[in-house]
């Protein structure tokens, strides 16, 4: 395993019945981290809070060769229209239960016992890895920072998702 970063093609979906480009506080601090940590932005889209909407959008990601990583932000409340976990989870060959604890528990030190709302999740699919973050910027600045910078590093040990995503390793070899 090489010590060298190996960049990620990552996708950004902002699930929201409301919100603009001019507007997507949350999906801007996406692009912004995980620019910042090297990776590339392939594909930036804003969906309305549409179970299927979702689910093409983020199928056709996981289809496409290109996009290594999916990140999708709102939706994964439980009031009215969030549905964004039913949308991806049956898109998902496997499950990171682990990201839903972590969160959480992080979440907990900011937000208190209003983490328990909190529906997000994280898979693996077609050598893909999608995350569903909450859709307020805080959450999202959580999970990166507290999360998926690490895990999208190739270079973190003991281990991380990067390397289930970069051909010639993980799911690819």
């Amino acid at each position: 395993m090489s010590d060298e970063f190996v960049p990620l093609q990552c996708a950004v979906l902002t699930v929201s019945d409301t919100r603009t480009e001019e507007t997507d506080r949350s999906g801007q601090a996406l692009v912004e981290r995980l620019t910042e940590a090297g990776h590339v932005l392939v594909e930036k889209r804003i969906v309305v809070d549409d179970v299927y909407r979702i689910r093409a959008q983020v199928a056709a990601w996981i289809a496409n060769p290109e996009i290594q990583v999916v990140l999708t932000t709102g939706g994964t409340g439980f009031t009215g229209r969030d549905s964004t976990p039913e949308a991806v989870r049956v898109l998902l060959d496997k499950t990171i239960e682990g990201f839903g604890e972590l969160f959480r528990h992080l979440s907990w030190q900011e937000i208190g016992s209003s983490t328990i709302q909190s529906r997000c999740l994280g898979g693996l699919s077609n050598a893909t890895v999608v995350f569903c973050l909450p859709g307020s910027t805080g959450a999202c600045r959580t999970a990166w920072d507290g999360i998926l910078r690490e895990q999208l590093d190739s270079r973190h040990k003991p281990c991380n998702y990067a390397n289930l995503v970069i051909p010639g390793r993980g799911t690819h070899g």
